[in-house]
């Protein structure tokens, strides 16, 4: 029996025209809006590039041409992607406060401190998101407040206070606590910096999905392999949305066949899986009990929904045991390959890459996704070990 359920998309649903797109996510990118990005990016103090680690080995051993690995645990060193899109929406809107034609640079930014500085940010997480925007105010000098899902991790809300002294965990799950949280800020006349849309939040999600470019664009200049098949992990579903979009759009400038987007989330928390085989957007309710607490979202974002729904081949709703086998396959490489330290949230992805090739009764699936020994697989560890005890109690490291 497998640990994972798969919805495969219907071929005829997959868009093959640009036009296609809805016009609002078609204005999140253009190539100046790339160079924007990750100039900005490239401005900010700690700024370095991440590698991508080429597994040849495993490649080899699961009967695929290529993994690509994009290993996002030393970003800013937050142990998590999450810095580019906070970092990024800030900016914009205090640039928007500061009521500039263009928006500035993060020295710019810094030199009229003064004039924002009473500005403040709220947002929920799971964890890495509200790290990320807790970081981002404190970068810019300004205060923050963060709030977190019933359950959540002692250690996860201490790493927050490590840039922040207003972190509090609520007595509801992820979507209630945003609906919380969204309150507050309009009442205390706080700036909500959220990763999800819905109607009538629109422009902040957009530009923390506009901050996830700085990943692709690295890519770009990493590798001269264009990939078959794209596994993004999904929660809200902003990050797998932003790189499903740029190598839509790449794939158009570059005359290179569209990538199959794989969309992974946790089983009890798999609202995109749920959502595809109704074919509109569906909210998964409960307490969303999964290791992968990056992930642990019932409702997908508007904005998300309407890019990855045109764009995505197949669906996948998985056991937290897959994660596990993801974390470890990572962590004991190979030969040669590359150690990767992959979180409970990031290695969902290569955990089903290899319960895909490793059980014979997956053959239909596979083939219907077209993965074989010609596939170029890649792969975005969007996180390091965020929970470092606990990181060390799942993964087994064999001699």
């Amino acid at each position: 029996m497998n640990d994972f359920e798969a919805y495969i998309s219907d071929p005829n649903n997959i868009i093959t025209d640009i036009g296609e797109l809805p016009r609002r996510a078609l204005t999140l990118i253009n190539d100046s809006i790339i160079s924007e990005v990750t100039q900005f990016h490239q401005g900010i103090p700690g700024y370095r590039e991440t590698p991508l680690v080429d597994l040849t080995e495993l490649a080899q051993r699961f009967g695929v041409k290529s993994i690509l690995v994009k290993d996002e645990s030393s970003r800013f060193d937050l142990k998590a992607f999450k810095g580019l899109g906070a970092s990024y929406a800030i900016a914009r809107l205090i640039s928007t406060y500061l009521g500039c034609k263009k928006n500035l640079s993060y020295a710019q930014l810094r030199q009229r401190k003064a004039e924002y500085s009473d500005l403040e940010f709220a947002t929920t997480t799971d964890g890495n998101h509200g790290k990320a925007v807790a970081w981002s105010a404190q970068l810019f000098g300004c205060r923050s407040h963060i709030f977190m899902p019933k359950g959540t991790l002692a250690c996860r809300k201490e790493a927050i206070q490590a840039f922040t002294e207003e972190v509090e965990i609520t007595d509801f799950n992820y979507d209630k606590t945003v609906e919380l949280c969204a309150g507050l800020a309009r009442q205390n006349q706080w700036n909500l910096i959220q990763d999800t849309a819905w109607p009538g939040y629109i422009e902040i999600p957009a530009n923390i999905m506009r901050g996830y470019f700085t990943i692709c664009a690295e890519l770009s200049t990493q590798s001269n392999q264009w990939p078959t098949h794209v596994f993004l992990q999904a929660g809200v579903g902003s990050f797998a949305a932003a790189v499903a979009l740029y190598f839509y759009i790449e794939s158009r400038s570059r005359q290179n066949p569209m990538p199959k987007v794989i969309l992974v989330e946790p089983k009890n928390a798999a609202c995109f899986y749920h959502s595809a085989k109704q074919g509109k957007p569906v909210e998964v309710g409960g307490e969303h009990q999964t290791i992968m607490a990056g992930l642990a979202c019932g409702r997908p974002s508007d904005l998300a929904w309407e890019i990855l729904w045109p764009l995505t081949s197949a669906y996948f709703s998985c056991e937290d045991q897959i994660t596990i086998q993801g974390m470890n396959r990572f962590a004991n490489p190979f030969a040669t390959d590359a150690r990767v330290i992959s979180g409970e949230s990031a290695a969902v992805t290569l955990g089903l890459l290899e319960s895909l090739v490793s059980n014979p009764d997956n053959q239909s699936v596979t083939e219907k996704i077209g993965l074989n020994s010609d596939s170029i697989t890649l792969f975005i560890s969007t996180e390091g070990d965020t929970n470092p005890e606990f990181y060390q109690t799942l993964v087994k490291a064999e001699a």
